[in-house]
């Protein structure tokens, strides 16, 4: 019935419809069509039944929009608040997040939480505390991860948008997989804190899963901050309807040095000649412009040292030592991959991460954006990235071996998920804005996105180019 959230806020102030009737429609839809796809992990209906009878939703962007949150990092008073462990399965937030908020500020009313892996270490979501969450187009596929509850939730139409983050692809992995629109911010972009002010160093960005460009687009615009207490503070977007002929470079090459599938490759060369039309220039690339093998080592790193602090603090809060039993197998080998790595390895990698995005930046001087796949393949069966007994057995032993050794085997962990998924995690090393866009399916009917990069704080430049395909009818 309705075409997007955008559509939804409009009806609320013209008083076509209340704000109960949109939640109690969302929770009907929830209950329906849950139970097959395992997107919601925790629901709050009283209270957003109450919220939407109750509130005050005038001069609200969204005011009395049933929205889901993501069941990591995003946190509300009172609240379950998992991550997808069972270590936390029972816990409940003190505190409420400024992402989180700043969604209520824009008059959202919030109806539980979607399902994501255990402390989104993965692009697939199928964590031991909530189950696996199914591809609502094929069940027998998973939806994706981390936001994958979030991508589902979307696609089956639960909700017309839905809160997620993005610590690697986590927004647009899902996104690629559901035929969705997902946007990572510019670092810095979108409220952090007051707890949690540089996730993963600034790799992670909150932002949502989205149906339309519009919807993309009001959002950032509502949720968009200069917030100078945080260590990444941005300057503020200005409202731009320009339409430019853009550089855009395309790149068919993994940069990791993987095997690139055909659907992949069609996903991007099918819109070249489409760009072109739109008037734009359309050029490949004969280099990656940072090292991309060095750069998904670097991010293992970053991964193990702020999991293993991380761990400090959990473990300070339970007064005990956490052992594999607390924990799933990949989360112990990252947190005691990080118990070997010294100071000064991490110091080189964050020193490399600025190196990256100057790079980066200079790559933009020649070009507004880059175009390469979202991801590799479609969404990938349950089971697919399953690891053998043998690595189990080392990954469980993780301290017995060196800290090279062990970085050797975090990247055999991912081997066959990140070939599955390359193209993402560059920019949020950089801090660059990205967004997949559902402009493909393979002949199984199945979507894949493409991925458009711009240079930090080219949000503007992403919106015009996802709004002119569109436009013209070319989002699947």
């Amino acid at each position: 019935m309705w075409r997007d959230t955008t559509e939804m806020a409009q009806a609320v102030r013209e008083k076509k419809v209340s704000s109960k009737e949109l939640v109690t429609e969302a929770i009907e839809k929830i209950e329906r069509l849950n139970p097959q796809l395992n997107a919601v992990v925790s629901k709050q209906y009283e209270q957003a039944l109450e919220k939407a009878e109750m509130g005050d939703f005038s001069g609200k962007l969204f005011g009395g929009v049933p929205i889901l949150l993501k069941d990591l990092g995003q946190q509300q008073v009172g609240e379950l608040a998992t991550s997808g462990s069972r270590l936390f399965a029972n816990n409940r937030s003190r505190i409420t997040d400024n992402y989180v908020k700043k969604l209520e500020e824009l008059g959202f009313v919030i109806l539980g939480r979607t399902n994501t892996p255990e402390f989104g270490f993965k692009n697939i979501s199928d964590s031991s505390l909530h189950g696996a969450v199914n591809l609502p187009a094929d069940t027998s596929r998973n939806a994706g991860g981390s936001s994958g509850g979030a991508a589902a939730a979307v696609s089956s139409g639960m909700v017309p948008l839905a809160a997620a983050s993005d610590g690697g692809g986590s927004i647009r992995i899902p996104a690629s997989f559901n035929g969705l629109i997902g946007l990572k911010p510019s670092r810095g972009r979108v409220p952090v804190g007051p707890t949690s002010f540089r996730g993963w160093q600034g790799a992670s960005s909150q932002f949502a899963i989205t149906k339309s460009v519009r919807d993309t687009r009001n959002l950032l615009y509502g949720m968009q901050v200069c917030q100078l207490e945080s260590p990444f503070p941005h300057p503020l977007l200005n409202s731009t309807n320009s339409r430019q002929p853009l550089k855009i470079a395309y790149s068919l090459e993994s940069p990791i040095g993987s095997q690139v599938s055909d659907h992949a490759r069609n996903a991007v060369l099918s819109l070249l000649p489409i760009l072109e039309k739109l008037g734009h220039h359309v050029s490949e690339l004969t280099h990656q412009p940072i090292d991309g093998l060095a750069a998904m080592r670097s991010y293992y790193i970053m991964n193990s040292v702020e999991t293993a602090q991380m761990f400090d603090e959990i473990e300070a809060g339970f007064g005990r030592t956490m052992t594999p039993d607390d924990m799933e197998l990949m989360t112990w080998a990252i947190f005691r991959s990080g118990q070997k790595i010294p100071a000064k390895v991490y110091s080189k990698v964050l020193q490399d991460w600025d190196n990256y995005s100057a790079q980066m930046w200079n790559f933009h001087r020649q070009y507004d954006l880059l175009l390469t796949p979202t991801v590799n393949g479609p969404a990938p069966r349950h089971g697919q990235f399953a690891l053998s007994s043998e690595l189990k057995d080392r990954l469980l032993n993780m301290d017995d071996y060196s800290m090279m050794e062990q970085q050797d085997l975090i990247w055999e962990m991912f081997a066959d998920s990140l070939a599955w998924t390359p193209f993402t995690q560059s920019a949020n090393l950089t801090g660059q804005p990205a967004i997949s866009l559902p402009t493909y399916e393979t002949d199984q009917g199945l979507p894949l996105g493409v991925q458009f990069t711009a240079a930090k704080g080219g949000e503007n430049l992403l919106l015009q180019l996802a709004s002119d395909l569109e436009d013209r009818g070319l989002l699947k």
